[in-house]
């Protein structure tokens, strides 16, 4: 798989992730089949795509990338959907996930680049 695509899907990974969480959520404590559901669906696919890029990314990396990632995404779905609110100790650690993120695939030698 090229470099691109490796990331492509591990970005395809992480939106399956947070589309289950979102019906994780909806799903009120498993008792909505249908976000039950969607629930299933996009977590066996999430995990799957995240298995492919394994085969180019360690697994460190791909899981520090998400994992932060699908944080700081499932945080703004909480915002804007469920209308749940970040106060400013929240949002530094969110900037400071994404700034670690950033760090590691910037500048670590563990991630092929």
């Amino acid at each position: 798989m090229a470099n691109v695509s490796v990331y492509a899907m591990l970005c395809v990974a992480i939106v399956l992730e947070v589309i289950g969480t979102t019906a994780l959520q909806m799903s009120q404590q498993f008792t909505r089949f249908g976000p039950v559901a969607v629930l299933l669906v996009c977590y066996s696919a999430a995990f799957y795509c995240l298995s492919l890029t394994l085969r180019s990314i360690p697994v460190g990396i791909a899981y520090a990338i998400w994992s932060a990632l699908g944080i700081v995404l499932i945080s703004i779905v909480g915002l804007v959907f469920f209308r749940q609110k970040l106060d400013l100790p929240a949002v530094i650690g969110l900037a400071l996930i994404i700034a670690g993120v950033l760090i590691v695939n910037l500048f670590s030698r563990s991630v092929s680049h």
